[in-house]
C-alpha cells in the first residue's frame, strides 16, 4: 500500500510507480469519481484541442482558433 499526502491546497501527488505502470504523463487528464469511501481516478480522453504554450498569439489567432472551435462543435 502506497500513501500519499494531502497538501493545504487539497493536492495529491501519484507516485512514480503508479504513473509508470499506468504511462500518466505531464499534461494529461483524470477522471475524478467517488465510490462509497474511495477515490478512483482513471485517464481520460480530452475531446476538446488546447493551444501549446511558448508561442505569442495575435489576437486575431486567437478570435479564429475560438471561431474555428465553435464551427467544430456545431457541425457547420
Amino acid at each position: 500500500m502506497i500513501l500519499v499526502k494531502v497538501t493545504r491546497n487539497y493536492q495529491v501527488t501519484i507516485p512514480s510507480e503508479i504513473r509508470k505502470r499506468l504511462n500518466i504523463k505531464e499534461g494529461e487528464y483524470l477522471r475524478v469519481e467517488v465510490e462509497g469511501d474511495k477515490i478512483v481516478l482513471t485517464k481520460a480522453s480530452r475531446k476538446w484541442k488546447t493551444v501549446k504554450l511558448g508561442k505569442k498569439l495575435t489576437l486575431d489567432e486567437i478570435e479564429e482558433s475560438i471561431e474555428r472551435g465553435f464551427k467544430l462543435e456545431s457541425g457547420y
